[in-house]
């Protein structure tokens, strides 16, 4: 009698279909959240620069209050200044014809900071604007005499908090004991 109420027939037996109708919603999710959850560059580099190497890095927190300028070569030599960018060399490179300000997608003089930086306080929210720091990114040849002008213009602008992109160095015991003598 047991026999009877477990025994199944052979056409029980089959599998049943997949239903793929919410498939296509599956996949449009998906894509949805990677659409939202990636971080696409905002700015097109104008300019090559190598990044300094140091000892003592430390991770920028808050990456919505940070303003980044970069400061280098141009990307392509050969290339003329557009007509937007209106360029006096020795204005912008304190008489060096090498380095050039990007801020944002152009290229920029000393003179340009204080608007560039008027604008992107007036992005941000009022916690942000609080915190706000400015990440120079600059080429190791990049004279010191630049530089210290951009830090200058930043500083009588407000903008107190300053931070020098680099990457770590891996230091050698050996150097170190070289480096005391």
């Amino acid at each position: 009698m047991r026999n009877r109420y477990f025994a199944r027939n052979n056409e029980d037996r089959d599998v049943p279909m997949l239903n793929t109708s919410s498939l296509p919603d599956l996949i449009f999710t998906v894509l949805f959240f990677f659409m939202i959850v990636t971080h696409m560059r905002d700015v097109d580099l104008k300019v090559r620069y190598e990044v300094p190497q140091g000892t003592e890095i430390q991770k920028l927190g808050h990456k919505a209050s940070v303003v980044h300028i970069y400061v280098g070569r141009r990307m392509n030599v050969n290339d003329n200044l557009n007509d937007n960018d209106n360029l006096n060399v020795n204005d912008n490179l304190n008489g060096n014809g090498e380095f050039f300000i990007q801020l944002n997608n152009e290229i920029a003089t000393l003179a340009d900071i204080k608007a560039f930086l008027d604008n992107e306080r007036s992005r941000m929210n009022s916690e942000d604007q609080g915190r706000m720091t400015v990440s120079i990114k600059a080429d190791r040849d990049v004279p010191m005499g630049l530089i210290s002008d951009i830090k200058q213009t930043l500083q009588q602008n407000y903008a107190l908090r300053i931070n020098y992109s680099a990457t770590e160095r891996n230091v050698n015991v050996n150097e170190n004991e070289d480096e005391r003598r």
